[in-house]
């Protein structure tokens, strides 16, 4: 799995105590909101919301949250303005930074991102300074492949459905795809009766580098933690390898 990625960001939120569950269900909610308002509250004709709404269910987000939520989205809110913004920069160790935000107020979330990674020996930098290393992609996530009962089948449905690559790692694997094909996909991977455990968009990059100095691998995983804990950011993606 090249780099840090969504998939990892939900696997780590599932391990979390549940003293942190409301901040993770504040990330969640946020997503909601956001895809019920763009594209309305049928997950079947929207996309998007379906996707948020599986993520919440699998963080066991309770019903009536996500409801709540959907709800908001489409009622238009208490008046707030979500607004998806990506921050562009360096970690320690020159690794190239992606921090994907979704907050209602732009002026609060870059000075908290920009003084959160400043702290940690990196920098935010212009648009477009390091988004070149990376490109968008769809990305399917099994985090245990034993539920995949035969791999040939399985390779042959997705691929024929648009999957580019099927990337192991760990005990799970991860489909990529071109973004306009996700769907398809992940509707070739229900088909066969299988649940993801994430599906969305993100940035891969498209290069890795390794980092050798344990101390700077140690402040690295010690940034995205700290950014992750922030409640306006959504994902964090980096070129690490």
């Amino acid at each position: 799995m090249s780099g840090h990625s969504h998939a990892h960001n939900i696997q780590l939120v599932k391990g979390k105590a549940d003293a942190k569950r409301a901040q993770t269900f504040t990330k969640f909610t946020k997503n909601i909101v956001v895809a019920a308002r763009e594209g309305g509250n049928d997950p079947s004709f929207n996309f998007k919301l379906r996707m948020a709404i599986d993520v919440a269910k699998s963080v066991n987000m309770p019903k009536d949250n996500i409801e709540r939520a959907v709800a908001r989205g489409i009622g238009g809110g208490e008046g707030e303005i979500m607004a998806e913004i990506i921050y562009e920069g360096f970690a320690p160790g020159g690794v190239a930074i992606l921090v994907q935000c979704l907050t209602d107020n732009r002026n609060r979330t870059v000075a908290e991102v920009k003084n959160i990674v400043s702290k940690a020996g990196g920098e935010i930098g212009v648009g477009g300074s390091v988004m070149w290393m990376f490109e968008k992609k769809g990305v399917i996530s099994f985090f245990d492949v034993s539920i995949i009962k035969d791999r040939d089948i399985f390779d042959l449905a997705v691929i024929d459905a648009g999957a580019e690559d099927i990337v192991s790692f760990d005990n799970g694997l991860q489909i990529i795809c071109e973004v306009k094909d996700l769907k398809k996909v992940l509707d070739a991977v229900e088909a066969l009766g299988l649940k993801s455990d994430a599906a969305g968009i993100e940035y891969l990059a498209k290069t890795t580098m390794k980092v050798e100095d344990p101390e700077i691998k140690k402040q690295i995983e010690e940034l995205i933690e700290k950014l992750e804990e922030n409640d306006d950011v959504d994902a964090v993606f980096t070129n690490e390898e």
